[in-house]
């Protein structure tokens, strides 16, 4: 056999059980929709209760209009969040190849971490941490 065949063939056995793993998905989600569209058309419906189909919020009654501005320091906290968020999965990959990339990805890495501070005193100043 030539050889680049011979590395395809390597190359589909090691995907192989990811193809099945995606096939067996697909064809398990086409089962299952397609089995709610047709119990659906059969007519089998839920009937839920009152409380299940009212509107919910925090567990009671909703007594604002849903269009009103919420404060400011919501969206300092989702920002927060993502700064933290960003900073442990780039960090772990580095951690794991800190040896290897040498001082070119300790500058990369400083300078990301210089980034995240900048965020991270600009969220401080805002006074995203301090609840009233």
């Amino acid at each position: 056999m030539p050889p680049l065949l011979l590395t395809g063939l390597r190359m589909l056995t090691n995907y192989l059980p990811i193809l099945i793993f995606l096939g067996l998905a697909g064809a398990l989600a086409a089962v299952l929709m397609g089995l709610g569209k047709l119990l659906g058309r059969l007519g089998v419906r839920h009937r839920g209760d009152p409380d299940k189909l009212s509107s919910y919020e925090c567990g009671f009654e909703p007594f604002e209009d849903s269009r009103i501005k919420f404060d400011v320091r919501y969206y300092l906290v989702a920002i927060l969040f993502i700064i933290f968020d960003l900073e442990i999965a780039f960090l772990f990959p580095w951690a794991v190849w800190v040896g290897r990339v040498g001082a070119a990805g300790l500058g990369a890495i400083g300078l990301f971490l210089l980034i995240l501070t900048i965020g991270f005193a600009y969220e401080w100043k805002k006074g995203a941490l301090e609840w009233d």
